[in-house]
């Protein structure tokens, strides 16, 4: 025998449904039509480079795909440079002189940066290299000496009573 929802449950399940078609049916990005170009060309620059700064907002999400205000305007920003006849990196650097170097998703390969992520590898190395040498000098410097015939005698003496 096989049962089939009926009445309430079913409604409900259509709801669901529903819902889960609508949210799912929601916009890949943030940006609003008033913001495209009409140059499909620095239409698509502009998506490029508005996918490689980070919302100073959100901080996990580009400007291209966040809803908040400095994301939008930053997006406007970077197609009036655009417009204006600016290279990529000039639009970039723009941004990174204004908001620092935290506004790139990606940060750029700089001592800073090298340091930053080779830091915690290069102390894990000097801390085991620390932990290694000590415990060989440790080794070699706690070897018993060997007992005297007077010490021997002397155990043996303690021992016996």
């Amino acid at each position: 025998m096989r049962r089939t929802l009926s009445g309430l449950p079913r409604m409900l399940a259509g709801f669901l449904l529903l819902f889960a078609v609508l949210v799912s049916a929601s916009p890949a990005s943030a940006f609003n039509p008033d913001e495209v170009l009409k140059d499909p060309v620095l239409e698509q620059r502009a998506r490029n480079l508005t996918s490689q700064l980070r919302c100073m907002v959100c901080q996990n999400q580009s400007i291209d795909d966040s809803n908040a205000e400095l994301a939008r305007d930053l997006r406007v920003l970077v197609r009036e440079r655009l417009v204006e006849g600016d290279s990529d990196k000039a639009v970039i650097d723009y941004v990174v002189s204004r908001y620092g170097e935290f506004v790139l998703l990606k940060p750029r390969l700089s001592l800073r940066t090298v340091l930053l992520w080779g830091a915690p590898i290069g102390l894990t190395l000097v801390g085991i290299f620390a932990v290694f040498v000590f415990s060989r000098r440790r080794a070699t410097l706690e070897q018993p000496q060997k007992l005297s015939a007077d010490e021997e005698e002397r155990i043996r003496n303690l021992i016996e009573k």
